[in-house]
């Protein structure tokens, strides 16, 4: 962990930085359920995450501000009529949460054949977007005279 009071001390503005820093450095390791991040345009991305055993009801997904949760929690199912002898599918409950960055939407999700794809847009403002400033061609502008009263 670091302490990242000093920097608070000599910085203006830089709040959120220091935030996600600080929830970087405090999130657990944990890996389930196994994720992929990937770019498909320019501005827009897909989280796929592979969540078997679970369907479109046992799950949730909430964007709040800047954070992207997804939560999973299995109906109780009764006890199968036989007996198990190895059960390596987890059924096991999850959360996970991903940072956005700014102006990045959550455009919509699917499940297929145990996949959860989730459909991610960052889309500036127009007011937020570079634009380019004509250069004037050195006419000079009239100037009214006022006369004295």
């Amino acid at each position: 962990m670091f302490d990242f009071t000093p920097l608070y001390r000599s910085s203006v503005g830089f709040d959120r930085l220091f935030q996600l820093l600080d929830e970087a450095a405090a999130s657990e390791t944990n890996s389930y359920p196994p994720y992929n991040i990937e770019r498909t345009a320019d501005n827009e991305y897909r989280i796929t995450m592979a969540i078997a055993g679970f369907g479109p009801n046992d799950v949730a997904i909430e964007a709040k501000g800047n954070t992207l949760t997804v939560t999973g929690k299995k109906a109780e199912k009764p006890a199968p009529a036989g007996e198990i002898l190895h059960q390596g599918i987890a059924a096991r409950g999850f959360e996970r949460r991903f940072q956005l960055a700014d102006h990045v939407e959550v455009k919509g999700a699917d499940m297929d054949n145990g996949l959860l794809h989730i459909a991610l847009k960052r889309e500036v403002p127009e007011a937020l977007k570079p634009r380019q400033i004509a250069i004037g061609s050195g006419v000079k502008l009239k100037t009214i005279e006022t006369k004295a009263a």
